[in-house]
């Protein structure tokens, strides 16, 4: 019995035979019902129907309380290690571990002169000997780009027969942010 609804019923049910058993010194027909309506022996089993119906619907109940209480308790027992606390803690070397995992991501770099734009046409008509013209004078610093976003600037140099660049800017984390958007 977990609620009003079921005592309620029950009581019914109680008061239903309980009545039928007084009436007219053990005669089954009920007060309420008229003469030759159906006789003692049918309300006594309408009775036993209800009774019946009302206790299978009480143990369907009870049975349903159960179930939700046993995943009630397994929900409440479920319990997690607080790793906060662990979280915060420093590891000994953690900067350079963090670190480690991509030290091997290879990068594109290039430096780059200056920029123009060609017509289809035009670049079909270049030779050997033809100058581009770029969009940068003579002295100013090239760029160096990683993967394609500008970290550096510097001035062109020769070492042992192959161009370098020396750097003589670096571009500051904020710009760099500021060129992701």
């Amino acid at each position: 019995m977990s609620d009003g609804k079921d005592v309620d019923q029950d009581l019914l049910a109680a008061q239903w035979a309980a009545a039928l058993e007084d009436e007219d010194g053990g005669d089954d027909a009920p007060a309420s019902a008229p003469a030759g309506a159906g006789g003692g022996d049918d309300d006594a089993r309408l009775a036993e129907e209800w009774a019946k119906a009302l206790a299978s619907e009480e143990q369907t109940q009870l049975k349903k309380e159960k179930e939700q209480g046993f995943f009630a308790q397994a929900a409440r027992e479920a319990k997690f290690k607080d790793l906060t606390e662990e979280a915060k803690s420093p590891r000994p070397d953690s900067g350079r571990r963090e670190l480690d995992f991509i030290l091997d991501i290879p990068l594109d770099v290039s430096a780059e002169l200056g920029r123009t734009r060609l017509l289809i046409n035009e670049l079909l008509q270049l030779g050997q000997g033809s100058v581009i013209e770029l969009n940068k004078l003579a002295g100013e610093p090239l760029e160096v780009y990683v993967n394609g976003k500008l970290v550096a600037r510097g001035e062109a140099v020769v070492i042992n027969e192959k161009f370098g660049v020396r750097l003589t800017d670096i571009i500051s984390p904020i710009e760099r942010v500021k060129q992701l958007a």
